[in-house]
């Protein structure tokens, strides 16, 4: 039996789609905004574990939107959880850094306090409570500043902007794990294998990028692997105001995801080199 996926053109999903024994499904056989809808393709492909790769990732949208938000990251994954519950099969849930307040410089542990700062966070953290209260055996994994060659994200918008400008500037003082979405979608997949045959393993992890760094320090490794000319200027979160507040430490620590699944921090400089690769970008 396959394991069934929610998702098919975001970053993660389209990863998850080259993996062996997956089925990805988009919105035409199962919209989020419909939770009844994803219930049912569980029941109807009784697939061998779920993963949830489909989400509302507009972070700043979701600050006049948490009510779509919130049914997309929260009920939606609830009602796939209970559908999996019923059934006896596991669910991997991809979760956020953004359900953290964000403080400090000590990476966040998986059990630490979740206080979000806005709609995003709150609504992935409404689909995490809604995945554990279900009874099933599941794995929320929580990662951090996605990147691939697909969709919109900070690897290609630097690389756009960069061919078009001398000098950037870019936030500092926001620190986390750059994460590859083909490693998120190795890390989903080998956890999903593994709930099958130990549903004993159920519980919260985190997965990211190593090391951690700035939003600056990764433009300026993405020049450099782009071989771009393009000088990148430090600048606090203040001067680059946004609807929705960032978590300013984003740094997470992984150690019980390499303990449970064997799974290690990937090194986001060799997935970055890959990427760029793919994009035809690399010097």
């Amino acid at each position: 039996m396959a394991i069934l996926v929610f998702g098919e053109t975001g970053q993660v999903a389209r990863e998850l789609a080259v993996l062996p024994d997956t089925l990805c499904i988009g919105r035409d056989a199962a919209d989020l905004r419909d939770a009844a809808s994803c219930a049912a393709a569980i029941r109807l492909h009784k697939p061998a574990a779920v993963i949830n790769a489909a989400a509302y990732t507009a972070v700043d949208a979701a600050e006049t939107d948490e009510a779509q938000a919130t049914l997309v990251n929260g009920t939606a994954p609830g009602a796939m959880a209970q559908a999996c519950a019923a059934l006896g099969i596991p669910m991997v849930q991809i979760s956020t850094d953004y359900v953290f307040a964000g403080h400090g410089e000590t990476p966040w542990q998986p059990d630490d306090a979740t206080t979000p700062l806005g709609a995003y966070g709150r609504s992935k953290l409404a689909g995490e409570m809604a995945v554990r209260d279900a009874g099933g055996a599941h794995a929320i994994l929580r990662t951090s500043w996605v990147v691939s060659a697909h969709g919109a994200n900070f690897v290609k918008t630097m690389l756009r902007l960069g061919a078009e400008r001398d000098s950037l500037n870019v936030v500092a003082d926001q620190i986390g794990g750059p994460t590859a979405a083909a490693d998120i979608a190795a890390a989903c997949h080998r956890i999903a294998l593994q709930l099958i045959d130990a549903p004993d393993k159920t519980g919260t992890y985190h997965f990211s990028g190593a090391p951690d760094c700035s939003w600056a320090d990764f433009a300026r490794a993405i020049f450099d692997e782009a071989g771009l000319n393009c000088a990148v200027h430090d600048i606090p979160s203040s001067d680059y105001p946004t609807p929705a507040k960032r978590p300013l430490n984003s740094r997470m620590d992984c150690g019980t995801t390499h303990k449970t699944f064997g799974i290690e921090r990937p090194q986001w400089q060799a997935s970055l080199t890959q990427i760029l690769k793919d994009l035809g970008a690399s010097k």
